[in-house]
């Protein structure tokens, strides 16, 4: 295992235990999903295959604490790790307003299989939890990711020494 994939992998770490710990202490309508956030980033340096299954293995984890959908989570988690792995020569340079507009996809798609897939909502109030609070919550998600990626720059350089 290469120095690369160690760092990745605490990174991503990192970002599950505030999902679990810092989320619930927000308690917000739109609260940043740090999940999708440890998706994208692991997703973007593995291959799609293995990136599909690191979102399952998130979704599955995120399903356990709602029996009511199981498994929605684990199949957009899955469907969104493997886009982002596949399209990561396209859009994840180094510039944080793409990396931005990217976890905002991410997450919205994300939301939007979850909520589709598992059948909760129905009408006026689907449209409204797809229009108005996925798309918050992704902007909120989409900026705390930026700042992740932009703390976490140097941290991520390769160092030739």
């Amino acid at each position: 295992m290469s120095w690369n994939a160690v760092r990745t992998a605490v990174i991503c770490a990192i970002l599950i235990v505030l999902h679990y710990t810092v989320r619930p202490l927000l308690a917000w309508n739109t609260s940043i999903d740090f999940l999708i956030i440890a998706l994208m980033f692991g997703a973007v340096r593995m291959r799609p295959g293995l990136a599909a299954l690191f979102g399952f293995a998130l979704g599955l984890v995120s399903d356990s604490l709602s029996p009511g959908a199981f498994g929605a989570a684990a199949l957009g988690m899955s469907i969104v790790g493997f886009g982002a792995s596949w399209l990561k020569a396209v859009f994840f340079a180094d510039n944080l307003p793409l990396n931005g507009f990217f976890i905002f996809l991410g997450k919205w798609i994300f939301d939007l299989i979850f909520v589709v897939v598992g059948h909760r909502m129905h009408g006026a109030e689907l449209f409204m939890q797809i229009v108005v609070w996925s798309s918050l919550s992704a902007a909120m998600t989409a900026v705390a990711g930026v700042l992740a990626i932009a703390l976490l720059r140097p941290l991520m350089e390769v160092r030739t020494a």
